[in-house]
């Protein structure tokens, strides 16, 4: 997830966009047409994929939050005040609102 749509003062959700059933199945048909030097490397990424595809939209909006806040070069605490300024910062549009909630995903998804 790179970046938000929709958002405005008014707006306080977040999309989460989802693409890992796509690249599982093109893994798979990768996998299946794979040379025998290929097929390892094949394995491991499709087994990472398959990890990840799992992951809760809550915990991706949390890696969302400490991707953009690392951007701005933010290195404190996720939950302080200077984090949520750091998050509006890095996203300009972003709501007070949606930034403290995301900031609150953030904490209770601890990577």
């Amino acid at each position: 997830m790179t970046g938000l749509k929709g958002l405005s003062t008014k707006n306080t959700f977040v999309l989460t966009i989802r693409d890992a059933d796509e690249v599982a199945a093109a893994l798979r048909q990768a996998l299946a047409e794979a040379s025998p030097q290929e097929r390892s490397g094949l394995e491991r990424a499709a087994a990472l994929v398959e990890s990840t595809a799992s992951a809760s939209d809550a915990r991706l909006r949390a890696r969302w939050v400490r991707t953009r806040l690392a951007a701005v070069g933010f290195t404190g605490d996720v939950d302080s005040v200077a984090a949520v300024k750091a998050l509006r910062q890095a996203e300009p549009r972003l709501s007070l609102l949606a930034a403290v909630q995301l900031q609150k995903e953030a904490v209770a998804h601890p990577e």
